[in-house]
């Protein structure tokens, strides 16, 4: 029958000098305790240079949480030593092969743990394995930095940006992404224009070039603006197409509030003016049809709105510049206060819905990985700190190769 202590050495892959010395499994306290040493006189090398040949200077006793052995819970134990170098590196601590520095958990360990928060929350896989997730958490920040510390950006050349929330209130956070490669490349605090000069500070640091950003896709947000003009000078803004139809969206939810007061069959029909008439339900078109429309100041703004879509129909500039005016004509004449505002700061931004028919951009990938990103922190039922809650935005979005032990 093969020793315990082999058996454990070889599932381990242990090499010399460490070995395993002793095992010891409780069924009470549902847990193995494997414990590792090296013989006396092992030598080791230099966690600084490399160099071999040194020998350990003194001892100091950790434990590692392991991967479970069956339902019982695993912890690794040794001696660690610091060596004496023998280039005079002086003294120092020895690495162990199977944690990284720092950690309380042993490399498969903290590979499961991560395969594990990219589907569940965090707070969910501390439980399932019994740990406090604050300790998780600290895995899962030392992977995504080590990940974002590889990420070459020297091919970015086109960015999209938008923000979320990342807790009621007025905290959001700042997303950056490679529009090409449809990856998240920054989150960062804020949504002024000091986030893109940050985001701008980490592209350099990835190799990037600003100058080489020729295209840049956000909503109308002043901050967003000023930021790209200031830090991006090379790149021509397009104006997201979601964010344009969601302000005419927003202008015909407010005529219909307003009109709502006066008018009684416009109750419970706000849905039926957000979508366009082949995405309504049956029952929907049946409240439409029924509807006055021929004297409500809310139909005659869901008629502006729905124009307003042809616009990114156009075949060219000229054309879509075209269309543009006279949609501004109809819109400014409508006597719709909500539609009026609406179109004149269409108006400001003109250059940036024209430059659509350039760039062909759209965020539209981008309030899809928004809607998983929230989706994530509804399950989580939020995240303690901003920090998290960007860590779980890279995990998502970032395709960050985290280069997982197996």
């Amino acid at each position: 029958m093969m020793d315990p202590n082999v058996l454990f050495k070889a599932a381990l892959g242990l090499v010399p000098p460490w070995e395993v010395v002793g095992v010891e499994f409780s069924s009470q306290e549902k847990r193995l305790d494997i414990v590792i040493d090296f013989p006396a006189g092992s030598l080791f090398c230099c966690p600084r240079c490399g160099a071999e040949g040194c020998k350990a200077y003194d001892t100091q006793k950790e434990r590692w949480r392991h991967l479970d052995f069956f339902q019982y819970a695993a912890y690794l134990h040794a001696r660690v030593p610091r060596v004496q170098c023998t280039k005079g590196c002086g003294v120092s601590k020895v690495e162990v092969p199977w944690a990284r520095p720092g950690s309380g958990f042993s490399l498969l360990f903290e590979a499961l743990m991560m395969t594990l928060v990219k589907e569940m929350p965090v707070a969910t896989v501390a439980g399932l394995v019994g740990e406090h997730d604050t300790r998780l958490w600290r895995v899962v920040h030392h992977y995504v930095n080590a990940a974002r510390a590889h990420v070459n950006m020297a091919d970015v050349t086109q960015v999209g940006m938008d923000e979320t929330a990342c807790r009621r209130g007025h905290d959001y956070i700042s997303l950056f992404f490679d529009l090409d490669r449809k990856r998240l490349l920054f989150g960062t605090p804020g949504k002024d224009q000091a986030t893109v000069q940050a985001f701008v500070s980490d592209l350099k640091a990835h190799q990037g070039d600003p100058a080489q950003v020729t295209e840049a896709c956000c909503d109308m947000s002043p901050a967003f603006i000023a930021g790209v003009e200031e830090q991006l000078p090379s790149a021509a803004i397009t104006f997201d197409r979601f964010h344009v139809m969601k302000l005419m969206n927003e202008a015909v939810d407010q005529v219909r509030r307003e009109e709502g007061k006066r008018e009684p069959v416009l109750k419970k029909t706000r849905y039926i003016w957000l979508k366009n008439p082949k995405n309504l339900t049956s029952k929907q078109q049946q409240t439409l049809q029924g509807l006055p429309t021929h004297h409500l100041k809310t139909a005659r703004a869901y008629q502006i709105r729905l124009t307003l879509q042809e616009f990114f129909t156009q075949p060219d500039r000229e054309a879509g510049a075209a269309f543009l005016k006279r949609w501004y004509f109809w819109a400014t004449h409508s006597r719709l206060q909500p539609v009026v505002n609406t179109a004149k700061t269409i108006k400001r931004h003109w250059d940036g819905l024209l430059n659509w028919f350039d760039s062909q951009l759209t965020t539209g990938f981008i309030e899809g990985i928004n809607s998983l990103i929230q989706a994530a922190k509804a399950r989580a039922r939020g995240y303690r700190t901003t920090e998290n809650f960007i860590a779980m935005a890279y995990l998502i979005a970032g395709k960050l190769d985290f280069r997982l032990p197996t």
